[in-house]
């Protein structure tokens, strides 16, 4: 279920000052999937054997709201 930032502050109102990062995990993630992510400035985070690993590159800058 995709949750706004207005639905976080709502709920949550003392997060107000905050800024909110997004991210997209599964334990896979399809390329087209992990490059539309990306470009929407979204942190892609997949499953890597027991860990989890964050897919972007060096060069992300993430969306904040």
């Amino acid at each position: 279920m995709a949750t706004t930032p207005q639905e976080v502050w709502q709920l949550l109102p003392r997060y107000q000052p905050l800024k909110i990062l997004g991210a997209v995990a599964a334990m896979v993630v399809p390329a087209q999937i992990a490059s539309y992510a990306y470009r929407k400035g979204l942190f892609v985070i997949a499953q890597s054997g027991k860990d989890l690993m964050i897919l972007n590159d060096a060069k992300f800058r993430p969306k904040t709201w």
